[in-house]
């Protein structure tokens, strides 16, 4: 007679042998155990379905809004109370760092709400700055320019010359000249650059020949007493010029400009009237200008992201938004914080942006490569 075998499933029988040699039947897949990623993602299901993770972290997640929305709104912030939008919009892209400062805070906290509250700062970051981060340069370039703050307490002029002579731009705009250190530019730049013009505190070297030179009022005096200034007196502190240089293209306007300084005081806050003063002008003249192509260089003491350049940055766009490596910043020389140097354009291209090599200046010179 045939024997039956009546052991219990996972006792020991003949059905329990794949079992208990460790084996299984093809086709049959073992369910996640502890330490596989399903059963990490079945955990982290199980915790952001309570509502513990949800309550905890209030006011990270509070925070993380607030940031989101102070980089989202940032043009709706008041300039009337210290100048206040003007300095936030200076270090905009800074704010980013917050943003890694409060995830680890979150995740300590282990708060579900600040983790995804996070995320309207995250976009709204990469919104704004993410498109720099990257290197937008591409081979290329009819003309390489050049500007550079030479910095009026630069120790060593003749040094700054000949690092501007050796850096392959075909035209380099210099501001904050001053009357003892002009000579020394003059002479280190003379052999590289056989056109030059200086307008006061400005001034502008090109290896091609320049002509239609002009001072730009950038209204450096306010009011009556400044109108009663004779001109010769205006242009010993002029900040502003328009040349055209004769490239083998056809003609290019080139404009050299150094804004007013802001200053930063427990009394007025982000003190900028002097500069918002010099950009409102500079922005007529460039309305004004009759010529297509037109290339910016110089100390705006101001980003692409300050409200008070908007008449500016309406009309032009910057070299290193467009063809940049990076943020590009340039001031304080040391630790750069912020791009305040810039070259703008408008009816060429630019193929590249860079940051030169540091100076005996407080600012980075820069350059960048435009085609027509």
């Amino acid at each position: 007679m045939a024997q039956v075998d009546t052991a219990e499933p996972g006792q020991g029988g003949a059905g329990s042998q794949g079992a208990d040699s460790g084996t299984r039947p093809a086709g049959i897949r073992r369910d996640p155990g502890p330490g596989t990623w399903r059963a990490a993602a079945h955990r982290a299901i199980r915790l952001s379905s309570r509502p513990e993770p949800w309550k905890r972290g209030l006011v990270l997640a509070a925070l993380a809004l607030l940031l989101g929305l102070l980089m989202l709104l940032h043009a709706k912030i008041p300039n009337r109370t210290g100048g206040l939008g003007s300095l936030v919009e200076t270090f905009l892209p800074w704010f980013g760092l917050f943003i890694p400062v409060l995830l680890v805070a979150a995740l300590w906290r282990r708060s579900a709400s600040a983790v995804v509250a996070l995320l309207l700062p995250v976009m709204v970051w990469l919104n704004l700055c993410g498109g720099l981060l990257g290197d937008k340069s591409h081979a290329g370039g009819d003309l390489t320019v050049a500007s550079h703050n030479v910095g009026a307490d630069n120790p060593d002029p003749a040094g700054t010359a000949r690092d501007l002579a050796a850096s392959g731009a075909d035209v380099v705009a210099l501001v904050e000249l001053t009357a003892q250190d002009r000579g020394a530019y003059e002479k280190g730049l003379a052999k590289t650059y056989p056109f030059h013009t200086v307008q006061g505190t400005v001034g502008l070297w090109s290896k091609l020949p320049l002509s239609d030179t002009r001072a730009v009022d950038t209204e450096m005096d306010a009011g009556p007493l400044g109108d009663a200034k004779p001109d010769d007196v205006k242009m010993a502190y002029n900040r502003a010029l328009r040349t055209t240089v004769a490239t083998d293209n056809g003609p290019l306007a080139v404009y050299v400009a150094h804004l007013g300084s802001v200053r930063v005081t427990p009394r007025t806050g982000f003190w900028t009237d002097s500069r918002d003063r010099n950009a409102q002008a500079l922005a007529k003249a460039l309305a004004a200008e009759q010529s297509e192509r037109v290339v910016l260089l110089g100390d705006l003491n101001g980003t692409m992201d300050d409200r008070a350049l908007t008449g500016i940055t309406s009309q032009l766009h910057s070299a290193q938004d467009t063809a940049g490596d990076g943020f590009g910043f340039t001031w304080p020389a040391k630790f750069p914080v912020a791009r305040i140097d810039q070259i703008l354009v408008r009816g060429v291209e630019p193929d590249s942006s860079w940051v030169l090599p540091a100076t005996g200046s407080d600012h980075l010179p820069v350059a960048a490569g435009i085609s027509w």
